[in-house]
């Protein structure tokens, strides 16, 4: 499998940072399509604060991955879920610190029908 980032230059804003406008994916086999997924330790409960759910958020995605053969170097997308727009700096600092640096193409959308103790809600998709 091969990923190329696609950042046009012509007729389009840039692309900066750690944003990419879009991935094409090269032979591909399969696709994991993972649903929004919280910041629950194993019994459920939430983490205290953003940094613990963050950090349990990304524990729970990988062990979703493994169980289909993959890591997190498979992402190829990602949309978060955000109770407050000021998690939106951390919510990415903690994205990319999971992928290694690694741009993929993302969404933060900002949501007040999460379950109160629930402070991010991310949703993947892996390729392999």
């Amino acid at each position: 499998m091969e990923t190329v980032a696609r950042n046009p230059v012509d007729g389009i804003y840039p692309a900066t940072g750690d944003y990419v406008h879009a991935m094409e994916v090269r032979g591909a086999q399969r696709m994991l399509f993972v649903s929004g997924t919280m910041g629950l330790d194993p019994g459920g409960r939430p983490g205290a604060d953003l940094t613990e759910q963050l950090e349990l958020v990304w524990n729970n995605i990988r062990v979703i991955l493994a169980s289909a053969g993959m890591t997190v170097d498979n992402v190829v997308r990602q949309t978060s879920y955000l109770r407050d727009v000021s998690y939106a700096e951390e919510n990415a600092a903690a994205r990319v610190a999971a992928l290694g640096g690694r741009a993929i193409p993302t969404t933060a959308i900002v949501v007040q029908t999460l379950e109160s103790d629930w402070l991010i809600e991310l949703e993947i998709i892996a390729v392999a």
